[in-house]
């Protein structure tokens, strides 16, 4: 199947895509108001609620606004490059841990990425309000997978 075909038919079968598709394919994270899918041999995630996927798109919109110089981006509209997509993902959800659990240590996996962001929101009230300085520490310092060493 050649790419176009695959992302028409991708966008046809999920009218929802998870904004977090990346971190939960990665198995950096979960969330309960996400389902896996599978077309032609590869995976998706489609997530069940509006709500949740509302609240997931507000968080990385307003995260990414914010990480722009972590990210060395200006332009909020421009897609991202796989790596800083993972950094915005992976490091915003280790941050808003530790915002919400500055005693916990870190943990690898983010069980469940809508209980975390709803502990968020009744924690500092609104999306707003979050301290997104601790956000962006994680954002910034997040190191995705290495590369092997060249021979």
């Amino acid at each position: 199947m050649d790419q176009d075909a695959f992302r028409r038919t991708y966008r046809e079968m999920n009218e929802r895509i998870c904004a977090y598709e990346k971190s939960i394919l990665s198995r950096h994270c979960t969330c309960s108001q996400s389902k896996k899918l599978c077309i032609a041999e590869r995976e998706g995630v489609h997530c069940v609620s509006d709500e949740a996927l509302q609240q997931c798109q507000e968080l990385l919109e307003t995260l990414r606004h914010q990480a722009r110089f972590a990210l060395k981006s200006n332009d909020d509209k421009a897609v991202l490059s796989h790596g800083k997509a993972m950094r915005l993902q992976v490091g915003g959800l280790r941050g808003l841990f530790t915002a919400i659990h500055p005693d916990h240590p870190i943990p690898e996996l983010i069980d469940d990425i809508f209980e975390l962001i709803n502990k968020a929101t009744t924690l500092y009230g609104r999306l707003e309000n979050l301290p997104y300085q601790t956000l962006i520490q994680q954002v910034s310092a997040y190191k995705g997978r290495q590369r092997g060493n060249p021979r």
